[in-house]
């Protein structure tokens, strides 16, 4: 099958598979972090099918939508990519990134380790997307989707978690900026993922600033 062809098929299967998906983890996220692997891609010598297959099925079944359930996505990518006749090995690859992208796995060291080029670049695209006003606002979605409170004074984040507790955390919206948003700068992997997330940073700090001002009446 052309290159082309399967890239269309892979983009109608995860628009019908998401067609009801939480607002932050609908297929325009995925567009978004679709769209960025290629922007990223202009300065990398990674190889592009895997990098547009794995952008494309990253989230094909978040876990954390599934209970907590982190086969079903790689399970459902692969089956996916069987019936299109993808080989063996790039479908290996694009099962691997999606395995070992998301930043929870990162606060675990279990000694399982994966990684390639293709994976940075998705990787950073998915990040990009978590930071910035898009990522200000897919926060806030999502807290409201699992009626968190915005901010509580009295409840500190946790800058020690383990994967089970970040997984578990039922914590206003706001501690997500120091448990995760704001580490995503150091985190980046390539040249272009390094310089878009410097000016998305800022943007948060600035709002974190205002945030916090407009909250105690200043």
């Amino acid at each position: 099958m052309h290159k082309d062809q399967l890239v269309q098929n892979t983009i109608e299967f995860v628009k019908k598979e998401l067609e009801n998906a939480e607002g932050g983890h609908d297929w325009f996220h995925i567009e978004r972090v679709f769209n960025t692997s290629k922007l990223i891609l202009q300065t990398e010598e990674a190889d592009e099918t895997v990098v547009q297959l794995a952008a494309l099925l990253h989230d094909i079944a978040d876990p954390k939508f599934h209970d907590g359930d982190e086969s079903i996505g790689p399970n459902v990518a692969r089956t996916f990519l069987q019936k299109q006749a993808v080989s063996t090995e790039i479908i290996e690859h694009v099962v691997n990134i999606i395995k070992h992208m998301s930043f929870k796995n990162s606060l675990e060291n279990n000694g399982e380790t994966f990684s390639s080029l293709e994976l940075q670049v998705v990787q950073d695209a998915d990040r990009l997307d978590a930071i910035g006003a898009i990522g200000i606002a897919r926060a806030f979605n999502y807290g409201g989707f699992k009626n968190r409170e915005l901010y509580n004074p009295s409840i500190p984040p946790n800058l020690n978690m383990t994967k089970e507790e970040y997984k578990a955390s039922k914590a206003p919206t706001i501690n997500h900026f120091y448990e995760k948003l704001l580490l995503l700068k150091e985190k980046m992997n390539t040249v272009t993922g390094k310089k878009l997330a410097e000016q998305r940073h800022q943007f948060m700090v600035d709002f974190l600033d205002q945030f916090y001002k407009e909250w105690n009446g200043r």
